[in-house]
């Protein structure tokens, strides 16, 4: 008699074992004879160092061809059970012990996530003050809303482990508010008495007040919805109106948990602005004082939060080069991946020196405020390549993340993805001497909810919807005894803004079904890597894991209109990105002729660092458009200028020049009466819709609002830039019709009035 098990016509179903799952053991035999019984002797040793054993008589199931098949069923197991057991059989001629075969109990699948949270430098770091330093809110509001929030929805469930990206530029722009006194702009207005502001700052506040999210943050609060209304229809305002307004567009930035109730910060202060939304109007400069100073609270307890919670624990915090940049095109722009037809390499620019400098100050920062060095990186946009290992490694960086396309690319023939068992492991990468752990997220699910599920009327039904995708496309499709890790990584902030209520409903869903799940368990990349034994996480060092070959050069997105597959091509190639790098070259070439070190001149270093930030070369060119381009053009030439400021030299003249053309932005809010001629007119709405222009007389046109992100923009924006306009043009005529998924029909942006815009 010959006994088998573990084959393909033989196997253990299922062959990972989470808790409370029974398991059939599916046996074949041979020959087929009379008189045989197979049975299983199986034991079980439990986390808490007690033991049994027992047997299990399988059944005779059927006969095929010239084998006998059987089945047997253990279990269920308890989390943490180690199962050992052996295939008996006998038959007329005797006994025969057939495979020996062991599982441990546990999840099917690990399920790594990253929120990744960043804002570019929106500072003038020559401005003569601190106060109004910041050219824009984002830091400050994102702070209110998200970057506190996510670490607190954590803590409010003790299973789930995660991590949570802060890039040292959104830490120090943090610290700057609370520390050194800076302000911004938009916070300036909001402080200075109504009666007293000037009739340009009245303008601005009337123009800037109603950035956010028209359906989420606008209309759900009556006061401020008649105020959205009254600029929309342009009649005046009184200085109660304004000074409501100075209130309402920070309140709606809150939280729903600020709003809705008290909190207790991780710093032991308590913050809420529930009395002022219940009070809804009328406010008095007093009371916007009081809630400026519970945005000031909320600041403060961001560092401290995920500083307890991963000194619990529960979330691992990652870092990422300090000022964001591109780290393969610091040390060689020759070297970028770019595939879209018509694009051409820059002059070369390569300061490996600029990028050992941002790791090194990156993880300089971490220690400060987290009081160790971390283990690991999401390298801004996820660009990785081969270059790229030894700067992060000789730093005791141990584990970077990137996208699934890179690994898709990677090695000689690439490496076939959509296989989970492919892509569901940190890959161990060298060079020379020096390697580290990458993982690889998969593009579907963390683009799901970045840019899908907030438009489920049932955020229940997104919640479910993801993990059964979890389980379908991975969990329940991985072989072998090995573990393996999905990773999802997405942005951490600027998404909330699309969901209903900040995303809280959405993510307590997502957070409390993967808690109970027994099949998938989140882990940390930290934890996956050195295992945690309270957890039953048994550790996957670096000499245990699969080795990657030639780690392709490329980030997490694939350039519009390029050639498939990632690539660097959103931040080089095209001539206005070609041009931003020409200028940070020739501004890099004055520091180096000038003989200047970091040492010496901190000033001008730190200027250039943040001009090598990733986020202006984003939006040159035409493969992203934010619809404002032109403001990070100037933040860009802004932190060039900086440079020469710091070494007491007058910025050239080049430098004044834009890079990208420059429009002029039509908003609900902002309705420009005209524009010049040899202007292009940018249409600029908070909904998505769809935008029906005409010039003078002429026949209709129509095109879908593009979205504009929301990457970097604070919030979700769409836009249609129109123009240039022949000269003979004298009017153009629009009408915007409203595509929002939760729309009634009965809000403003579903009015079919027609605008006018004069050409003179």
């Amino acid at each position: 008699m010959y006994i088998w098990h573990l084959t393909p016509d033989a196997p253990r179903a299922p062959h990972r074992v989470s808790l409370d799952e029974r398991v059939i053991l599916h046996i074949g035999t041979w020959p087929i004879e009379p008189g045989q019984s197979v049975w299983v002797i199986c034991r079980v040793e439990h986390p808490d160092g007690m033991s049994e054993e027992g047997r299990v008589d399988a059944v005779w199931g059927r006969n095929e061809g010239v084998n006998s098949y059987w089945h047997a069923e253990i279990g269920p197991f308890v989390r943490g059970d180690q199962v050992t057991y052996t295939v008996h059989g006998r038959s007329p001629q005797g006994e025969v012990i057939g495979p020996m075969a062991s599982f441990q109990v546990g999840p099917k699948l690990y399920l790594a996530i990253l929120w990744h949270q960043h804002q570019p430098v929106y500072k003038d770091i020559s401005h003569p003050t601190p106060r109004g330093s910041y050219v824009q809110p984002w830091v400050r509001l994102h702070a209110i809303r998200d970057y506190y929030s996510m670490a607190a929805l954590v803590a409010e469930h003790p299973g789930l482990h995660l991590t949570i990206n802060l890039t040292p530029a959104l830490l120090w722009q943090i610290e700057d508010y609370v520390e050194r006194g800076a302000t911004d702009q938009a916070l300036e207005l909001t402080l200075k008495p109504a009666e007293a502001l000037s009739e340009k700052e009245r303008e601005q506040v009337l123009c800037t007040f109603f950035e956010a999210h028209w359906h989420n943050q606008i209309f759900p609060h009556p006061r401020y919805k008649e105020l959205f209304i009254q600029r929309w229809e342009g009649r005046p305002f009184t200085v109660q109106d304004l000074r409501d307004l100075q209130m309402w567009f920070n309140l709606a930035w809150f939280g729903k948990e600020f709003r809705e109730g008290e909190v207790a910060l991780a710093t032991g202060e308590v913050a809420s602005v529930r009395r002022f939304v219940e009070q809804g109007r009328d406010f008095s400069a007093a009371d916007i004082q009081a809630m400026v100073a519970a945005q000031y609270k909320i600041m403060r307890a961001v560092i401290p939060i995920h500083r307890q919670l991963q000194e619990r624990g529960q979330i691992e915090v990652s870092t990422t080069p300090f000022y964001h940049p591109i780290l393969p095109l610091l040390v060689d722009t020759d070297r970028a991946t770019i595939d879209r037809p018509g694009t051409t390499h820059p002059r070369r620019f390569a300061h490996p020196e600029d990028a050992e400098a941002h790791v090194w100050l990156a993880i300089e920062h971490y220690q400060r405020c987290f009081g160790r060095s971390p283990r690991g990186m999401w390298p801004a946009e996820g660009a990785v390549g081969q270059l790229a290992i030894p700067f992060f490694a000789r730093h005791g960086v141990r584990w970077l993340a990137t996208d699934r396309g890179v690994l898709a690319r990677s090695g000689r023939w690439g490496y076939d993805v959509d296989d989970p068992d492919v892509l569901c492991q940190p890959y161990r990468a060298e060079e020379g001497e020096h390697a580290i752990s990458v993982f690889f997220r998969d593009t579907e699910l963390s683009n799901a909810i970045g840019f899908h599920y907030h438009g489920y009327p049932d955020y229940e039904q997104a919640a479910r919807d993801f993990l059964q995708e979890v389980k379908e496309r991975f969990a329940r499709r991985v072989t072998g005894d090995e573990d393996r890790v999905l990773t999802v990584v997405l942005d951490g902030e600027n998404a909330w803004g699309s969901y209903r209520e900040d995303a809280r409903p959405f993510l307590h869903a997502l957070y409390g079904l993967i808690e109970r799940n027994v099949e998938v368990q989140t882990v940390t990349f930290g934890e996956y890597l050195e295992g945690n034994p309270a957890r039953a996480v048994a550790p996957h060092p670096l000499e245990a894991q699969t080795k990657v070959y030639d780690l392709f050069t490329a980030s997490w997105i694939d350039e519009n209109a390029s050639l498939p597959g990632v690539d660097l091509g959103t931040w080089i190639g095209e001539e206005e990105e070609n041009r931003g790098w020409e200028l940070l070259g020739q501004t890099r070439d004055f520091l180096s002729q000038a003989g200047a070190t970091p040492e010496a001149a901190p000033d001008a270093f730190r200027a250039l660092y943040m001009a090598e930030g990733s986020d202006w070369f984003w939006w040159f060119g035409e493969d992203q458009d934010s619809g404002n381009d032109d403001e990070f053009d100037d933040l860009f030439r802004i932190h060039l200028k900086n440079v020469y400021r710091g070494l007491g030299a007058e910025p050239p003249a080049i430098l004044d020049r834009h890079i990208v053309p420059h429009a002029v932005v039509w908003a609900f809010a902002r309705q420009v009466p005209r524009i010049q001629r040899g202007d292009r007119l940018t249409i600029r709405t908070n909904c998505p819709g769809i935008l029906t222009w005409r010039l003078d007389d002429g026949e209709p046109q129509t095109a879908e609002m593009v979205p504009a992100g929301g990457v970097m923009a604070g919030i979700q924006r769409y836009h249609l830039t129109l123009g240039p306009f022949p000269p003979e043009v004298r009017e153009i005529r629009f009408v915007f019709h409203c595509a929002h998924p939760g729309c009634d029909c009965r809000d403003l942006c579903c009015e079919p009035r027609e605008y006018v815009v004069r050409s003179r």
